[in-house]
């Protein structure tokens, strides 16, 4: 049986990890090794990205939610109105409250006074 050789198979493999770093800076995108571990690492800052990126925006929903509330006269704070959404039995989200607030305030009014009566 003639030996087989892994050259085809290996500079394939290599070509895919250089195309990744392509833009990397220095030997990054130029040398294997370095661009390797280039690539490897911003797989894993991408993968940390995506789970930040949804902390982030739900920190936005509720800093606008906040501060459409610190807006209007006699509103409850944040965490008031949020418990009374849920006595209520509202099942708006932050996100969507946060989309009234910003875009429809009448609408997010009625839905504080909803709440703040007894």
């Amino acid at each position: 049986m003639p030996r087989t050789k892994t050259g085809t198979v290996r500079r394939a493999g290599h070509k895919k990890i250089l195309s990744l770093a392509k833009g990397y800076r220095m030997t990054r995108n130029r040398l294997f090794k370095v661009a390797n571990e280039a690539v490897l690492h911003a797989g894993q800052y991408a993968y940390v990205g995506r789970k930040e990126r949804k902390r982030q925006l739900r920190q936005t929903w509720i800093s606008r939610i906040n501060a459409a509330l610190s807006g209007l006269d006699g509103a409850p704070k944040y965490s008031r109105f949020i418990k009374a959404l849920s006595d209520k039995g509202i099942k708006l989200d932050r996100k969507s409250l946060s989309a009234l607030a910003v875009k429809l305030p009448e609408s997010f009014k009625e839905v504080v006074s909803f709440t703040s009566k007894k």
